[in-house]
């Protein structure tokens, strides 16, 4: 069941229960879709299980609450499909490529190899977009995948690189801290200022990682 939970005084989360899946999420742009269609709307900005609603003081707290619950109520149960692209990532794995390779293979004791094999062989869906532009949040990680962050987090990873951090995958487009586990690198850009987008991915795209090369 969705909840609803004022964060400000113009603005409410929409949420649904832990775990996120796929069917969730396909549930929640769908309804962040329908919100921003609704009079007095700044944004909406989908996360994970969950959207926010900002909106404008013309509307009243309450009444724009009863539109959110009626437009769940009307439209959550739908079958949905949305368009979107698959594309393809290479990626080095390994070596100063991707320096947590071993660490994650010894948590789940396996070898490099079998890490990278796991990794490949499934089909991504992007679930929502965030921490930096064009940061895919990705669903469908396998479970005999699924590592905790670092202890320690880095002061800078590197732009394209291709980290686990607990039941999700993902790619840092720039460089930046962070704690996730660090098990390759990709060149290709997931922000380019001057395309339109300038974002390579959007909720519901779909990954596939290529093992270009591997550093062991």
């Amino acid at each position: 069941m969705i909840t609803f939970s004022f964060t400000s005084e113009y603005s409410i989360i929409c949420t649904l229960p832990s775990p996120a899946t796929l069917e969730k999420q396909q549930q929640i742009w769908h309804i962040a879709d329908l919100a921003r269609q609704l009079p007095y709307i700044n944004e909406v900005v989908v996360g994970m299980n969950n959207f926010t609603v900002y909106f404008q003081a013309e509307i009243s707290p309450d009444t724009l609450e009863q539109q959110l619950k009626q437009l769940w109520v009307n439209h959550s149960q739908q079958q949905l499909s949305y368009p979107s692209k698959l594309i393809d990532i290479p990626v080095h794995y390994g070596g100063e490529f991707g320096e947590d390779l071993f660490d994650v293979a010894n948590y789940h004791n396996t070898t490099p190899q079998q890490i990278i094999q796991r990794h490949t062989s499934v089909t991504y869906t992007v679930f929502m977009m965030g921490f930096q532009p064009g940061f895919p949040y990705l669903g469908g990680l396998p479970e005999n995948l699924h590592t905790p962050r670092r202890e320690q987090p880095r002061t800078k990873v590197p732009a394209g690189s291709v980290g686990i951090g607990g039941s999700q995958t993902g790619i840092y487009p720039f460089s930046s801290p962070g704690g996730w586990q660090i098990i390759g690198r990709t060149t290709i850009p997931l922000f380019d200022i001057k395309q339109t987008p300038p974002v390579l991915l959007k909720a519901g795209d779909q990954i596939r990682f290529i093992a270009e090369k591997i550093y062991l």
